[in-house]
């Protein structure tokens, strides 16, 4: 596989008495996929707390030079106590970002598909495009029949459960490597579910896509391109591991067996260098994969561990944005900084504060006169899309990206 593919993984092939935790075979559809091999962890009980619902924390409007280092408001010997979530910075939210998302976000309600879609060409009618494109919505506050683009994101909820089968699965048109856009379009079913309880369409579909990750995972404790328990990686893993923290936090039962196991395999996909290779067996480092294998620990509920530590070390060291444009051109931006926003979130401290500004600037000045942002793998809808969701985290609405 070449370094610049991020999707169409040759279709496995699967005997008929394979013995598979799922019954169905079920139509193979694929998702921008994070970096492969070839492109280039304590115990997680607290994944079973009770949901807390939709957070919302404060933001700030403050003018001032874009690219300034936020400031921590609090502070105990140096570190934030908690992560970002209840500590906002000075200046992260800037009239320069507010304009930026408000053309992005007009953007794409200019693309979406007539039967409630985003995506073309080859990842048109794609249900984890729609997903992250409702998302990037959601995070503004929008959510179904509600809100300036509640109508848009209606739409997209509609798509996404017309397209569930009966094995569970969430997919549409028949490409490859379906549990890509199964976990981007079963996170935005939880983070609708969560935001409204009594929407029992979303719910029966969300509960039968929670079901089929985990009949899917694998003996390693992870998962790959297709709803089989067969071989695993780390960017498959890492978007079943926020499906079913979001289905958590919206009140759907996850088996903690299941968290304990996808927590195991991403540690021992970790390197000494502190970065993560992309399959449990040899394999070099990459900060793509670094920043999800990072998210991933966090979103089973680990918050303390040396590994996360390790891992965020690796990402400032080969990652942080640098205001001209950084690893743009790299296969994966858009992927990489997804996961690795939400890392440096979710650490908090000086972590926080310095790489937010970094990651604003540079997305600020890299969005296009039509308010796109464009993926030259995965198109126009999935990269802006990743970076409005990058874009608004300090907004805070997501329940998903809380501790």
């Amino acid at each position: 596989m070449s370094e610049d593919q991020i999707i169409g993984q040759p279709e496995v092939q699967i005997p008929a008495s394979a013995p598979t935790r799922t019954q169905t075979p079920a139509p193979k559809q694929g998702i921008p996929k994070g970096p492969t091999e070839e492109d280039a962890a304590k115990p997680t009980g607290p994944i079973d707390k009770e949901p807390s619902g939709a957070a919302r924390g404060t933001t700030s409007t403050q003018s001032g030079a874009d690219r300034s280092e936020a400031k921590p408001l609090k502070e105990s010997d140096g570190r934030i106590d908690t992560s970002a979530q209840n500590n906002p910075t000075e200046g992260e939210m800037t009239p320069e970002l507010e304009a930026a998302v408000a053309r992005g976000l007009e953007f794409l309600k200019g693309i979406q598909n007539e039967d409630g879609s985003f995506g073309r060409g080859r990842y048109g009618r794609h249900v984890g495009i729609t997903g992250l494109c409702a998302i990037a919505f959601m995070a503004d506050g929008h959510i179904p029949g509600r809100g300036k683009y509640g109508d848009v994101v209606k739409r997209a909820l509609d798509f996404v459960v017309e397209h569930a089968t009966e094995t569970g699965l969430l997919a549409a048109e028949a490409t490859h490597g379906p549990m890509y856009g199964h976990g981007f379009a079963a996170l935005f079913l939880g983070e609708v579910y969560g935001m409204s309880p009594d929407d029992d369409r979303t719910r029966d579909a969300l509960t039968r896509a929670v079901q089929l990750i985990v009949n899917s995972q694998n003996d390693e404790g992870g998962w790959r391109y297709n709803p089989v328990p067969y071989d695993a990686d780390v960017s498959v893993t890492i978007c079943q591991i926020m499906a079913l923290r979001s289905a958590r936090n919206a009140g759907i039962k996850v088996p903690k067996e299941t968290i304990d196991n996808a927590v195991r395999y991403v540690k021992d996909c970790q390197n000494n260098d502190g970065g993560f290779r992309y399959m449990k067996e040899t394999g070099g480092s990459a900060w793509p994969r670094t920043a999800a294998g990072i998210a991933s620990l966090f979103y089973a509920g680990i918050y303390q561990d040396e590994a996360i530590d390790r891992g965020l070390e690796y990402l400032v060291q080969n990652a942080l944005p640098t205001g001209n444009g950084g690893p743009l051109g790299q296969a994966h931006y858009f992927y990489g900084h997804y996961y690795a926003v939400q890392a440096m979130y979710l650490a908090g401290g000086e972590r926080w504060s310095k790489w937010w500004p970094a990651i604003r600037g540079e997305l600020i000045a890299r969005q296009e006169s039509n308010g796109s942002w464009n993926d030259h793998q995965a198109g126009e809808a999935y990269g802006t899309a990743m970076a409005l969701i990058i874009l608004q985290m300090p907004k805070r609405y997501l329940p998903i990206f809380q501790k």
